[in-house]
């Protein structure tokens, strides 16, 4: 007997934008990045600010610029859970690249993202990304971890 279930519809959807997203974040390319967020999106990324709200375009490009050629991931331990308007996703994201300094970027880190949807169409509400620190009193983040 299998018990797995067969994908549904929002199943398929929500891979697709997600597969599309991250194509352009692989190609550096805003516009198209965002064109899956929510205008009214909540981010909670490595980077400063602690958060951001809406879309930052001209943000994204900017770091999207500080790299040499596309920005490689793989995620592993993936989990989709989805209802009628609302999904998260969460997983363990391996970002890699090489930074036009030529500094090569070799990091994993978690992200979790909320789904909304809206006319039919899903998209990103809520993004969340963080790496463990030292629990030593040092508040050191630990960027060598590996799954």
């Amino acid at each position: 007997m299998n018990d797995e279930k067969a994908p549904t519809s929002d199943d398929e959807a929500i891979a697709a934008m997600l597969m599309m997203r991250a194509t352009a974040i692989r190609e550096r390319n805003a516009k198209d990045a965002l064109s899956y967020d929510a205008e009214d999106s909540v981010e909670f990324s490595l980077a400063p600010p602690l958060v951001h709200h809406g879309k930052d375009k001209a943000g994204l490009q900017a770091w999207f610029d500080t790299w040499d050629g596309p920005i490689g991931g793989e995620v592993e331990d993936a989990k989709l859970t989805i209802g009628v308007d609302v999904a998260f996703w969460s997983g363990l994201v391996h970002m890699t690249g090489t930074k036009t300094e030529g500094t090569n970027v070799d990091l994993w880190f978690r992200q979790t993202l909320g789904l909304v949807k809206r006319n039919g169409r899903w998209l990103v509400a809520h993004q969340h990304e963080s790496v463990p620190f030292a629990m030593d009193g040092s508040g050191r983040a630990l960027l060598d971890l590996k799954p």
